[in-house]
Protein backbone atom coordinates (compact mmCIF):
# COMPACT_ATOMS: atom_id res chain seq x y z
CA UNK A 1 0.00 0.00 0.00
CA UNK A 2 2.94 2.25 0.44
CA UNK A 3 3.22 2.70 -3.18
CA UNK A 4 -0.01 4.40 -3.83
CA UNK A 5 -0.06 8.08 -3.11
CA UNK A 6 -1.85 8.97 -0.48
CA UNK A 7 -3.00 5.22 0.81
CA UNK A 8 -3.11 6.01 4.45
CA UNK A 9 -5.86 8.59 3.91
CA UNK A 10 -7.60 6.61 1.38
CA UNK A 11 -7.63 3.77 3.98
CA UNK A 12 -8.76 6.02 6.60
CA UNK A 13 -12.00 7.21 4.31
CA UNK A 14 -12.98 3.61 3.51
CA UNK A 15 -12.93 2.88 7.24
CA UNK A 16 -15.37 5.85 8.06
CA UNK A 17 -17.96 4.49 5.04
CA UNK A 18 -17.66 1.03 5.75
CA UNK A 19 -17.85 1.98 9.32
CA UNK A 20 -21.27 3.79 9.12
CA UNK A 21 -22.69 1.44 7.51
CA UNK A 22 -22.48 -1.08 9.85
CA UNK A 23 -23.24 1.07 12.59
CA UNK A 24 -26.51 0.84 11.27
CA UNK A 25 -26.73 -3.13 10.86
CA UNK A 26 -24.95 -3.44 14.63
CA UNK A 27 -27.67 -0.95 15.51
CA UNK A 28 -30.43 -4.05 14.36
CA UNK A 29 -28.64 -6.49 15.56
CA UNK A 30 -28.49 -4.77 19.19
CA UNK A 31 -32.29 -4.75 19.50
CA UNK A 32 -32.12 -8.76 19.80
CA UNK A 33 -28.44 -9.37 20.98
CA UNK A 34 -26.96 -8.33 24.52
CA UNK A 35 -23.97 -6.00 23.69
CA UNK A 36 -21.55 -8.79 25.06
CA UNK A 37 -22.89 -11.11 22.92
CA UNK A 38 -22.90 -8.78 19.83
CA UNK A 39 -18.71 -7.90 20.62
CA UNK A 40 -18.05 -11.46 21.05
CA UNK A 41 -20.24 -12.45 17.73
CA UNK A 42 -18.43 -10.23 15.52
CA UNK A 43 -15.00 -10.54 17.14
CA UNK A 44 -15.28 -14.25 16.17
CA UNK A 45 -16.57 -13.86 12.91
CA UNK A 46 -14.02 -11.05 11.81
CA UNK A 47 -11.17 -13.98 13.05
CA UNK A 48 -12.14 -16.24 10.88
CA UNK A 49 -11.97 -13.97 8.40
CA UNK A 50 -8.95 -12.73 8.88
CA UNK A 51 -7.63 -16.47 9.39
CA UNK A 52 -9.03 -17.22 5.42
CA UNK A 53 -7.24 -13.63 4.53
CA UNK A 54 -3.93 -14.96 5.82
CA UNK A 55 -4.22 -17.67 4.06
CA UNK A 56 -5.81 -17.09 0.67
CA UNK A 57 -2.69 -14.59 0.79
CA UNK A 58 0.15 -16.74 2.02
CA UNK A 59 0.67 -14.02 4.87
CA UNK A 60 3.02 -15.63 7.59
CA UNK A 61 1.07 -16.09 11.25
CA UNK A 62 4.61 -15.58 12.81
CA UNK A 63 6.35 -12.61 11.09
CA UNK A 64 9.46 -11.73 13.27
CA UNK A 65 7.71 -8.77 15.35
CA UNK A 66 9.64 -8.97 18.47
CA UNK A 67 7.36 -10.08 21.82
CA UNK A 68 7.11 -6.11 23.01
CA UNK A 69 5.09 -5.34 20.13
CA UNK A 70 2.78 -8.20 20.31
CA UNK A 71 2.21 -7.70 23.81
CA UNK A 72 1.07 -4.28 22.78
CA UNK A 73 -1.14 -5.23 20.25
CA UNK A 74 -2.44 -7.92 22.57
CA UNK A 75 -3.66 -4.72 24.94
CA UNK A 76 -4.27 -2.56 22.37
CA UNK A 77 -6.88 -5.13 21.37
CA UNK A 78 -8.09 -5.19 24.85
CA UNK A 79 -8.96 -1.89 25.34
CA UNK A 80 -10.20 -1.25 21.97
CA UNK A 81 -11.86 -3.86 21.28
CA UNK A 82 -13.43 -5.98 24.36
CA UNK A 83 -13.13 -3.13 26.56
CA UNK A 84 -14.14 -0.10 24.12
CA UNK A 85 -16.52 -2.22 21.54
CA UNK A 86 -19.14 -3.69 24.08
CA UNK A 87 -19.43 -0.09 26.10
CA UNK A 88 -19.50 1.20 22.27
CA UNK A 89 -22.97 -1.46 21.45
CA UNK A 90 -24.30 -0.50 24.75
CA UNK A 91 -24.03 3.17 24.26
CA UNK A 92 -25.72 2.26 20.50
CA UNK A 93 -28.38 0.33 22.64
CA UNK A 94 -28.98 3.34 24.99
CA UNK A 95 -28.93 6.37 22.42
CA UNK A 96 -29.27 5.32 18.95
CA UNK A 97 -27.10 5.63 16.08
CA UNK A 98 -26.78 9.64 15.44
CA UNK A 99 -26.64 10.56 19.03
CA UNK A 100 -23.90 7.97 19.40
CA UNK A 101 -21.70 9.28 16.25
CA UNK A 102 -22.23 12.57 18.00
CA UNK A 103 -20.40 11.26 21.43
CA UNK A 104 -18.31 9.18 19.50
CA UNK A 105 -15.96 13.10 18.61
CA UNK A 106 -14.84 13.00 21.68
CA UNK A 107 -12.11 10.32 20.35
CA UNK A 108 -10.29 13.40 18.86
CA UNK A 109 -9.29 15.16 21.77
CA UNK A 110 -8.46 11.96 24.19
CA UNK A 111 -5.87 11.38 21.04
CA UNK A 112 -4.86 15.05 21.89
CA UNK A 113 -4.97 15.10 25.35
CA UNK A 114 -2.47 11.60 25.12
CA UNK A 115 -0.54 12.82 22.75
CA UNK A 116 0.36 15.75 24.99
CA UNK A 117 1.11 13.10 28.15
CA UNK A 118 3.00 10.57 26.18
CA UNK A 119 4.42 11.81 22.73
CA UNK A 120 5.46 15.69 24.07
CA UNK A 121 2.89 17.47 21.55
CA UNK A 122 1.16 20.56 22.70
CA UNK A 123 -2.32 22.05 21.57
CA UNK A 124 -2.79 24.74 19.26
CA UNK A 125 -5.29 27.39 19.95
CA UNK A 126 -7.28 26.06 16.92
CA UNK A 127 -7.15 22.50 18.80
CA UNK A 128 -8.10 23.70 21.78
CA UNK A 129 -10.98 25.28 19.77
CA UNK A 130 -12.24 22.14 18.19
CA UNK A 131 -12.10 20.25 21.80
CA UNK A 132 -14.32 22.89 23.20
CA UNK A 133 -16.90 22.42 20.35
CA UNK A 134 -16.72 18.72 20.73
CA UNK A 135 -17.48 19.14 24.35
CA UNK A 136 -20.47 21.56 23.33
CA UNK A 137 -22.04 19.65 21.07
CA UNK A 138 -21.87 16.72 23.78
CA UNK A 139 -23.51 19.25 26.05
CA UNK A 140 -26.08 20.07 23.45
CA UNK A 141 -27.44 17.03 23.37
CA UNK A 142 -27.21 16.08 27.00
CA UNK A 143 -29.73 19.18 27.61
CA UNK A 144 -31.84 18.44 25.08
CA UNK A 145 -32.28 14.93 23.40
CA UNK A 146 -34.08 13.45 26.20
CA UNK A 147 -37.15 15.65 25.85
CA UNK A 148 -37.01 16.30 21.74
CA UNK A 149 -37.58 12.34 21.08
CA UNK A 150 -33.94 11.26 22.01
CA UNK A 151 -33.32 7.72 24.47
CA UNK A 152 -36.49 7.12 26.93
CA UNK A 153 -35.05 8.58 29.59
CA UNK A 154 -32.57 11.55 31.23
CA UNK A 155 -31.14 8.79 33.17
CA UNK A 156 -30.75 6.17 29.68
CA UNK A 157 -29.17 9.21 27.75
CA UNK A 158 -26.68 10.36 30.69
CA UNK A 159 -25.64 6.75 30.88
CA UNK A 160 -25.28 6.37 27.52
CA UNK A 161 -23.12 9.71 26.63
CA UNK A 162 -20.78 8.32 30.05
CA UNK A 163 -20.61 5.02 28.40
CA UNK A 164 -19.78 6.32 24.86
CA UNK A 165 -16.94 8.47 25.84
CA UNK A 166 -15.40 6.07 27.96
CA UNK A 167 -15.51 3.96 25.14
CA UNK A 168 -13.76 6.49 23.14
CA UNK A 169 -11.07 7.06 25.75
CA UNK A 170 -10.01 3.15 25.85
CA UNK A 171 -9.74 3.08 22.21
CA UNK A 172 -7.47 6.37 22.13
CA UNK A 173 -5.78 4.29 24.46
CA UNK A 174 -5.43 1.33 22.71
CA UNK A 175 -3.98 3.28 19.29
CA UNK A 176 -1.84 5.46 20.78
CA UNK A 177 0.33 2.98 22.41
CA UNK A 178 0.42 0.87 19.35
CA UNK A 179 1.28 3.52 16.71
CA UNK A 180 5.09 3.74 16.99
CA UNK A 181 5.12 0.00 16.13
CA UNK A 182 2.65 -0.17 13.58
CA UNK A 183 5.66 1.23 10.59
CA UNK A 184 7.06 -2.31 10.93
CA UNK A 185 4.48 -4.62 10.77
CA UNK A 186 2.18 -6.29 8.56
CA UNK A 187 -1.39 -4.67 8.50
CA UNK A 188 -3.39 -7.86 8.48
CA UNK A 189 -1.47 -9.54 11.11
CA UNK A 190 -1.43 -6.52 13.15
CA UNK A 191 -5.26 -6.30 13.02
CA UNK A 192 -5.27 -10.26 13.55
CA UNK A 193 -3.31 -10.02 16.77
CA UNK A 194 -4.90 -7.39 17.91
CA UNK A 195 -8.43 -8.83 17.71
CA UNK A 196 -7.07 -12.15 18.99
CA UNK A 197 -6.52 -9.69 22.33
CA UNK A 198 -9.98 -8.17 21.99
CA UNK A 199 -11.37 -11.52 21.74
CA UNK A 200 -9.99 -13.89 24.27
CA UNK A 201 -11.67 -12.14 27.19
CA UNK A 202 -15.25 -12.46 26.29
CA UNK A 203 -14.57 -16.34 25.71
CA UNK A 204 -14.60 -16.53 29.26
CA UNK A 205 -18.39 -15.48 29.21
CA UNK A 206 -19.95 -18.86 28.62
CA UNK A 207 -18.55 -19.98 32.36
CA UNK A 208 -21.24 -17.67 33.72
CA UNK A 209 -25.03 -18.79 33.84
CA UNK A 210 -26.35 -15.53 32.78
CA UNK A 211 -24.35 -14.40 29.84
CA UNK A 212 -24.70 -18.10 28.64
CA UNK A 213 -28.54 -17.01 28.36
CA UNK A 214 -27.23 -14.30 26.51
CA UNK A 215 -25.28 -15.87 23.84
CA UNK A 216 -28.15 -18.30 23.01
CA UNK A 217 -28.88 -16.16 20.00
CA UNK A 218 -25.72 -16.53 18.32
CA UNK A 219 -26.50 -19.87 18.11
CA UNK A 220 -29.44 -19.15 15.44
CA UNK A 221 -28.89 -18.54 11.79
CA UNK A 222 -31.88 -16.25 11.83
CA UNK A 223 -28.65 -13.76 13.81
CA UNK A 224 -26.27 -13.97 11.74
CA UNK A 225 -28.39 -12.46 8.65
CA UNK A 226 -27.94 -9.21 9.82
CA UNK A 227 -25.00 -9.70 12.23
CA UNK A 228 -22.86 -11.31 9.52
CA UNK A 229 -22.45 -8.33 7.22
CA UNK A 230 -22.37 -6.06 10.24
CA UNK A 231 -19.36 -7.81 11.05
CA UNK A 232 -17.22 -8.47 7.70
CA UNK A 233 -18.21 -4.54 7.61
CA UNK A 234 -17.48 -3.29 11.26
CA UNK A 235 -15.06 -5.71 12.63
CA UNK A 236 -13.12 -7.33 9.39
CA UNK A 237 -12.73 -4.69 6.99
CA UNK A 238 -13.07 -1.53 9.29
CA UNK A 239 -10.53 -2.29 11.71
CA UNK A 240 -8.02 -3.56 8.38
CA UNK A 241 -8.54 -0.29 7.00
CA UNK A 242 -8.06 1.55 10.66
CA UNK A 243 -5.04 -0.29 10.87
CA UNK A 244 -3.65 0.49 7.46
CA UNK A 245 -4.52 4.36 7.78
CA UNK A 246 -2.80 4.78 11.13
CA UNK A 247 0.38 2.91 9.74
CA UNK A 248 0.29 4.78 6.50
CA UNK A 249 -0.26 8.14 7.06
CA UNK A 250 -0.01 10.94 10.25
CA UNK A 251 -2.86 9.71 13.22
CA UNK A 252 -4.15 13.09 13.32
CA UNK A 253 -4.71 12.79 9.80
CA UNK A 254 -6.05 9.06 9.58
CA UNK A 255 -8.28 9.88 12.54
CA UNK A 256 -9.84 13.46 11.22
CA UNK A 257 -10.81 10.90 7.62
CA UNK A 258 -12.17 8.54 10.63
CA UNK A 259 -14.52 11.01 12.02
CA UNK A 260 -16.43 11.26 8.25
CA UNK A 261 -18.45 8.78 9.70
CA UNK A 262 -20.40 10.87 11.84
CA UNK A 263 -21.84 12.61 9.30
CA UNK A 264 -22.50 8.99 7.01
CA UNK A 265 -24.03 7.48 10.10
CA UNK A 266 -26.23 10.85 10.66
CA UNK A 267 -27.20 10.69 7.66
CA UNK A 268 -27.73 6.62 7.40
CA UNK A 269 -29.70 6.68 10.75
CA UNK A 270 -32.22 9.02 9.43
CA UNK A 271 -32.65 7.62 5.85
CA UNK A 272 -33.06 3.59 7.57
CA UNK A 273 -33.63 3.90 11.18
CA UNK A 274 -35.70 6.59 10.69
CA UNK A 275 -34.34 8.00 13.62
CA UNK A 276 -35.65 11.62 14.12
CA UNK A 277 -33.30 14.87 12.56
CA UNK A 278 -33.94 17.26 14.81
CA UNK A 279 -32.62 20.92 15.46
CA UNK A 280 -30.41 20.41 18.45
CA UNK A 281 -29.26 16.57 16.51
CA UNK A 282 -28.05 18.57 13.62
CA UNK A 283 -26.11 21.72 15.59
CA UNK A 284 -24.32 18.91 17.44
CA UNK A 285 -23.54 17.01 14.73
CA UNK A 286 -22.04 19.93 12.93
CA UNK A 287 -20.37 21.55 15.92
CA UNK A 288 -18.68 17.55 16.46
CA UNK A 289 -18.14 17.30 12.56
CA UNK A 290 -16.48 20.75 12.63
CA UNK A 291 -14.54 20.31 16.09
CA UNK A 292 -13.04 17.25 15.17
CA UNK A 293 -11.83 18.39 12.25
CA UNK A 294 -10.28 21.35 13.98
CA UNK A 295 -8.51 19.46 16.94
CA UNK A 296 -6.62 17.39 14.61
CA UNK A 297 -5.67 20.48 12.13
Amino acid sequence: MENFIHSGEWLALASAVVWAVAVILFRISGFSLHPLSLNLGKNLFALILIVLTAILTGTSFCPPAGSGPTLLLLLSGFLGIAVSDTLFLWTLKLLGASLTAIVDCVYAPFVIGLSYLFLGERLTAVELLGVMMIVSAVVTISASDADNGGPSSRKHLILGILMGISAMAFVAVGIVIIKPVLKDLPVLWATGVRLVGGTMPLLLLPLFKKTRENLRPLLKLSTWKVLGPASFLGTFLSLIFWIGGMKYTFASVASALNQLSTIFIFILAAVFLKEKVTSSRLIAVALAFVGAFMATY
